[in-house]
Parts: structure tokens; C-alpha cells; sequence
């Protein structure tokens, strides 16, 4: 058994152009004054961090992390979310994906990919500057337009579109390993990786690689009505990063799962702040305690209705109050007889 760490926030929700969220110093000091302890940095935001000096330069990497430890904060993981979208994007999202990456490579997928994959594997180096043994980042997806099969797939389309993932992930994934860094997909709609067989899928065809592992958010399972809590046993070896996030699902009879093309206010399924969603966090705090994950648990503040800086306020005592001090010694041990192995025998009648 384990203590977790925390609380720590995602700052790519309130990263933005006003103090204090327009300074990596700025935005430490309101969220250590909120009463977290450690924040996971989105690479992308030039307000921030500047990636590619991070990957460059240690001392650069020392100056954040003084940054940090100045307002009392460690830094918990480098965020590519947005980029490692961008290492795989199907044709009908080219448009929609576009404003990811970097204006130079924009209108220009086989650019934007390689600019993705050259910034995936600059955080690699940035995390190990900086200290770091995991990273967070998403899959992205050749595969997801066809999650529903209709019209029926072509034989052997699935399989087609993961034997490209692991492609282009492989080369990847091997430099996390030189660097000594895990890289955690979020298990997320929209991705190739959105549950546990998919992840299963992708695994195989790395090659079950050591550095492929699991960002575990439970909102996207309550919105796709998947047992959180299991999965955390089932993938407990692969689970190196966690998202508390809140979410909620209440279907009628006109929308259920996927939403009737819905704002997220009008979604039978939606992101909550946290305590105001369904997800059953005693339960997770619980397991995650029980199967010694030894990361932290990192607020990723999303809500359809609550006003952000009222989300954060509220995640901090949130997540402190849920974090487990693991027991040193058995809760009955006042009772223990001690060890005495004729005792044993006697009792069960073979003394």
C-alpha cells in the first residue's frame, strides 16, 4: 500500500493572458495558495515553459523547477496532450486538429506530423531534465471515425489503422525509454485508446513495450458507462498517471450515450466539477492506496456549469480529503498472539 501524492492541478484549464494565469510564476503562486502542492505543466503553452529550451538547456530546467519549489510546488508531469494528438489524425479531423500545432505547419499534415513527433520526443528530454519518470500525453486516432460499424468496416481496417499507431508510437516510445520516462496515454474518446481493449491492441503491437503505459481519468469511463473501478485493477501495473475529474451520466429517453449531438450542458453525459458529478472517488482513492500507485493525484478542473476559479478552490480540500495515509501495521495487531508455530499446529488439529 501506497499514499498517494497531492493535490496537484493540470494548469492547461486556466493557463490564459491575464495575471495570474499568464506567468508560470504568477499562476504558482495562486495555485499554492489554493493549497495545492504540485502542477502538471501543458508543454504547449508558450506562457509556461518553452519546450524545446527545455529539452536543450538543464539549466533553463533548474530555473522552472526553482520557479516551482519557490511557491512550495513540485512539478508532477510534462503535458503533450495537444501534440500527441497530432502524431496520428485521420483525414476528417485535418481541419479541426489544425490549430494545434505550430502556425508554420499549419494546412500541412505531413509537416504538422513530424513537428508532433519531433515535440513528443523533446518532452522526453524536458521530463528527464527536469526530473521527471512520466509524462501524459494522448494517442491520437486513424481508426476513431469508424468506432460505430456502420457502414460496415472493411476487413481488417481496425487492425490496418493500429499496426499504424504502433508505427509511429514505437520510435517513440524507445526514446522514453533511452530518457528513462514512461509515457501515460489518457484512456479518452476521440483517441485510438479510449478503454481498455484498445490500449490492450496497441500494447500488443508495441511489442508490450515497457515505456506504453496509462493516464487513468474515470469521468471518461462514466461517459461511455465502463467500470472505473475495475479497470483500475485490471491495468493496476500500467496505471502511472491520474486525472481526478468528475463527471455525470443520466440518460432519458430521448439521448443516452453519445449525446444527440449536444452542447455539454444539454449532454446526458458531462464533465463535473469535482463532488458534483457520480464518480464514486472513495472507491478510487481506495484501490489506487491498495495497488501502490505511487504518483499524484492531479485535478483536471473541466465543467460544463462552475466557473473554473470556483472548481479549483474546491479541488484542492477535494483531493487532500480523499488521498489515503496508508496504515503502518494491521488495525487489529492489539490482538496479534505472535508468531508460534506449535500454536499453529494445535489450532488446526495437527499437533
Amino acid at each position: 500500500m501506497r499514499t498517494l501524492k497531492g493535490p496537484a492541478i493540470f494548469l492547461a484549464q486556466f493557463a490564459g493572458d491575464e495575471a495570474p494565469f499568464n506567468s508560470l510564476d504568477a499562476i504558482c503562486e495562486w495555485v499554492s495558495g489554493l493549497g495545492y502542492k504540485g502542477i502538471q505543466i501543458p508543454s504547449w503553452d508558450a506562457r509556461l515553459i518553452d519546450l524545446e529550451e527545455a529539452a536543450e538547456s538543464q539549466d533553463y530546467c533548474d530555473e522552472i523547477k526553482g520557479v516551482a519549489q519557490s511557491h512550495g510546488l513540485s512539478i508532477t508531469e510534462l503535458s503533450t496532450h495537444l501534440q500527441g494528438q497530432l502524431v496520428a489524425v485521420h483525414p476528417a479531423y485535418d481541419a479541426a486538429f489544425d490549430g494545434f500545432a505550430a502556425e508554420h505547419v499549419r494546412g500541412n499534415p505531413k509537416a504538422r506530423q513530424e513537428w508532433a513527433v519531433q515535440q513528443v520526443r523533446a518532452a522526453a528530454v524536458a521530463s528527464r531534465r527536469l526530473g521527471l519518470d512520466r509524462h501524459a500525453s494522448f494517442s491520437g486516432a486513424l481508426a476513431w471515425p469508424y468506432f460505430y460499424p456502420w457502414p460496415q468496416r472493411p476487413a481488417g481496417l481496425v487492425e490496418d489503422a493500429f499496426d499504424e499507431l504502433a508505427k509511429r508510437w514505437k520510435p517513440i516510445l524507445d526514446h522514453f525509454e533511452e530518457n528513462g520516462v514512461d509515457v501515460a496515454y489518457e484512456i479518452h474518446p476521440g483517441e485510438d485508446l479510449h478503454d481498455g481493449v484498445t490500449f490492450e491492441m496497441f500494447l500488443e503491437r508495441v511489442g508490450n513495450h515497457p515505456r506504453a503505459n496509462i493516464l487513468y481519468d474515470p469521468s471518461h469511463f462514466v461517459l461511455q458507462q465502463l467500470d472505473y473501478l475495475d479497470f483500475i485493477d485490471i491495468y493496476r501495473d500500467r496505471i502511472r498517471c491520474f486525472h481526478v475529474k468528475d463527471a455525470e451520466f443520466n440518460p432519458t429517453g430521448r439521448q443516452g450515450v453519445y449525446g444527440g449531438y449536444q452542447s455539454w450542458v444539454d449532454r446526458a453525459g458531462r464533465f463535473r466539477s469535482l463532488g458534483d458529478g457520480q464518480v464514486d472517488f472513495g472507491g478510487i482513492f481506495s484501490k489506487m492506496a491498495a495497488n501502490d500507485f505511487d504518483g499524484w493525484a492531479v485535478l483536471e478542473w473541466e465543467c460544463a456549469l462552475k466557473h473554473p476559479e470556483q472548481g479549483a478552490a474546491e479541488g484542492a480540500p477535494f483531493i487532500r480529503d480523499h488521498i489515503i495515509r496508508v496504515t503502518e501495521h494491521a488495525f487489529d495487531d492489539f490482538a496479534a498472539g505472535g508468531a508460534d508455530r506449535e500454536l499453529n499446529k494445535r489450532i488446526m488439529g495437527i499437533g
